[in-house]
């Protein structure tokens, strides 16, 4: 099932151009049939239209971050906060929070992917969710225990992401060696900050990925993310992580205070100094991290979990509302 949209001159690759019509898009799809709708939504999904005699359950990302406490950094980056566009883009996002609070109350029950998000619901809707962590495909990022000595570091290179943060720091620590792999518009900015302890290699296939994650003796992690899958990648490989210690991070990441069975280092500023102590704190004798308990705590976060948790909590909802 697909809206009008898909219609529309130049959809495929300028979608968000149409953001305005999202709204009237999902609204357009006819559920009435159904009693049970499940809507997997990180921006408009939830808002399909449903009866009184049918359940609408919500997977949520998110509420619309663009929309509500990152506007600003998102007409930042988007280059749309200044002049006639930068007007009509937050006349849009008006828009839209006014159209994404309404529909919120079209849905019976909220699942929250980590509590990070659960406390963004409970902001903007003023509504209780349930945490359900979402899987993470444990079996295809095989234990190692066996280390090489350099760091990693893999993502789109997005301006949230903070990859060009990571590179610098590490170009600052020329004993260190980093190996960054992805690409995006952050690529040239990285390139300008690397040092020859850095090696950025691009895009690359999940094989090559995989052995790099492996193999690391930590992987580094600098974003704020609502969730945030590949930490938890590289913990079921046995890699240590050293993040961010905001958004997800700190309920998939066992920090310091979990004694022998840590996962992990944080620190607590999005900066160069703060992310240079984390690794020299990770590298000191005391804080050694064993890469069974990296695996053991990616463990919680299996699809067997996650589909025995979100069976659990769809037949309790059916029987609350039809007595099934």
């Amino acid at each position: 099932m697909t809206s009008f949209i898909q219609k529309l001159p130049f959809a495929r690759k300028r979608f968000r151009s149409y953001l305005p019509l999202f709204p009237l898009a999902v609204e357009q799809f006819d559920l009435s049939q159904y009693d049970l709708i499940i809507s997997s939504s990180h921006s408009v999904a939830k808002g399909v239209i449903t009866g009184p005699n049918q359940i609408h359950i919500c997977m949520c990302y998110s509420p619309m971050r663009y929309a509500w406490d990152l506007q600003h950094q998102y007409l930042r980056e988007s280059k749309l906060d200044l002049g006639l566009k930068g007007w009509i883009a937050k006349l849009v996002l008006h828009y839209m929070r006014i159209w994404d609070l309404r529909s919120s109350n079209g849905v019976d029950s909220f699942i929250a992917i980590s509590n990070y998000i659960s406390k963004r619901i409970k902001k903007v809707y003023r509504r209780e969710s349930t945490v359900i962590y979402p899987p993470v495909d444990i079996l295809n990022f095989e234990f190692q225990d066996k280390k090489d000595d350099y760091y990693l570091t893999a993502s789109r290179m997005v301006p949230y992401k903070r990859l060009p943060l990571i590179v610098e720091a590490f170009s600052k620590m020329p004993n260190r060696n980093l190996i960054v792999i992805g690409t995006g518009p952050e690529f040239s900015k990285c390139e300008a900050l690397a040092s020859e302890n850095v090696l950025l290699m691009g895009w690359q296939k999940f094989d090559v990925l995989k052995d790099y994650m492996q193999r690391a003796k930590a992987f580094v992690f600098a974003a704020e993310e609502d969730f945030g899958i590949t930490p938890l990648e590289a913990q079921a490989c046995g890699t240590p992580v050293i993040a961010f210690k905001r958004g997800a991070a700190s309920e998939t990441i066992l920090g310091q205070d979990h004694g022998d069975k840590k996962t992990g280092i944080f620190f607590d500023s999005q900066d160069v100094s703060s992310l240079i102590a984390a690794v020299e704190e990770f590298e000191s004798s005391k804080t050694w991290i064993n890469p069974v308990s990296c695996r053991e705590n990616a463990l919680r976060f299996s699809p067997e979990k996650f589909r025995d948790n979100f069976k659990k909590f769809i037949d309790d909802i059916i029987h609350l509302h039809f007595g099934a």
